[in-house]
């Protein structure tokens, strides 16, 4: 960013008073909520660092590491004490305040806009770094950046930087994200289709080639009448015989080979009636198969045009969750092929892919979780896994919404009902009754 344009900011950063709350958003971006009403986003990518506001958006993953709690404690519902650009040079360095009990205690976020070693630093009242988005060595700078030790500053620019004046700073700081939602908007919605449609690819293919349920089944039943035609020959039928010729129970002339190894009439009895149940029960399960893979190709469908709708680049982090690494104590149990898990604030939500899916979800879920349906139409059942008694409206509307778009193509407006799991009551396999029920209106497209 310029210097020019970090000045202004900070000048429209000094009239607030509070910063509400604070978080990381992504691996990269902090926020700040100023005054419990303006949401300011400071994107830390060491390639393109950049400050904006945005709507607030439902996050995903909810960072635990020494930073972000610590940034979480000594900066939300504090008292702004000042926001300056330090040492002449393009760090935003923000001074706040939180009275305890017994003491004030006082604290320093200083974003640092620089390129390669842009950072995101906690120090206290006498520069000494608490935490820092990014720990840096001295093998990879002559400036360190470890808990403990006291920030150096480095060296203030020595020329000077030219005015590239703001009409309209909160314009700026919108037309900003504008810019960055756009870009990486784009560029996510190429990159996780492709992703996914090669995966569709796949089911299709594999689809297309399973073989016809109704030659199997016309093979079964033939397979069968000839077992029952040689039973009803024993008598004129040679065991040295490699082709039978015979009327069949019409009257009509048929004619077959006797299968390898059978040495009497009896033998090509049971041969024919062994591969009639083959053939059925291969039926029974190509059939299943074919169910099941055009399951998965409408979720993966579904999944392309809810990627292809999304309107910022939140929508899409909301749909592929980072992975979580399990340990030896705890070892990370794999959901169902028949489910997807996503993650809202913490809370983590489920959706059935299938029938399979949904009545998985319904058999696993406890009594204090919160089911989601389409109202009065066929959809995916949705789980929030939570034990709590009330959900936030942003959880419980982003729910609904991966409800919606993972249950119809088609646009327009949706009403999706939710309730304890406790209220749902089975009536066999995924159709359920349910009672005590409110209703969450989603616009799809």
């Amino acid at each position: 960013m310029k210097f020019s344009h970090l000045e202004q900011i900070v000048q429209y950063l000094q009239h607030f008073k509070q910063i509400t709350n604070a978080y990381r958003l992504s691996d990269t971006q902090i926020s700040l909520v100023f005054d419990n009403n303006c949401l300011m986003t400071f994107e830390m990518r060491r390639d393109n660092p950049s400050i904006f506001t945005a709507p607030l958006a439902q996050r995903g993953k909810m960072y635990q590491a020494p930073f972000d709690v610590l940034l979480s404690k000594r900066f939300a519902r504090s008292t702004i004490q000042s926001i300056t650009l330090h040492n002449k040079d393009k760090l935003i360095r923000i001074v706040v305040s939180q009275s305890g009990s017994y003491k004030s205690e006082t604290t320093i976020l200083q974003f640092e806009f620089t390129g390669k070693h842009t950072n995101a630093i906690l120090l206290d009242k006498d520069e000494k770094v608490l935490e820092a988005l990014r720990h840096v060595d001295s093998e990879v700078s002559v400036r360190t950046v470890r808990v403990g030790q006291t920030l150096v500053n480095p060296p203030s620019p020595t020329f000077t930087p030219k005015a590239y004046p703001i009409a309209d700073v909160e314009v700026f700081l919108a037309d900003a994200y504008a810019q960055y939602s756009n870009g990486i908007l784009e560029r996510l919605k190429r990159e996780k289709s492709v992703l996914i449609a090669k995966r569709l690819e796949q089911l299709k293919t594999h689809l297309a080639q399973l073989e016809d349920e109704e030659f199997l089944a016309k093979e079964a039943l033939e397979c069968q009448n000839i077992g029952h035609l040689v039973l009803a020959n024993l008598h004129s039928i040679k065991g040295y015989e490699t082709k039978i010729k015979l009327d069949d129970f019409d009257g009509m002339p048929i004619e077959f080979e006797v299968p390898s190894g059978c040495k009497d009439a009896a033998m090509m009895a049971q041969s024919f009636f062994k591969r009639s149940k083959k053939a059925k029960q291969k039926a029974r399960g190509l059939y299943q198969e074919r169910e099941n893979l055009e399951e998965k190709i409408r979720h993966i469908e579904l999944f392309i045009q809810t990627i292809s709708e999304a309107k910022s680049p939140e929508e899409i982090a909301l749909l592929f969750p980072p992975k979580t690494l399990g340990t030896k104590a705890k070892p990370v149990v794999k959901p169902s092929e028949s489910i997807a898990e996503f993650w809202i604030e913490g809370h983590k939500v489920s959706l059935g892919k299938s029938e399979k899916g949904n009545i998985q979800l319904l058999q696993n879920s406890r009594a204090r979780d919160i089911w989601l349906h389409l109202k009065d139409r066929p959809s995916a059942h949705v789980i929030i896994t939570t034990d709590k008694q009330q959900l936030s409206d942003k959880i419980l509307q982003a729910a609904a919404k991966l409800c919606v778009d993972f249950s119809v193509f088609e646009k327009g407006r949706y009403l999706v009902d939710y309730t304890p799991r406790r209220e749902v009551k089975v009536q066999s396999k995924a159709n359920v009754l349910y009672t005590d029920a409110k209703t969450i209106v989603v616009d799809k497209g």
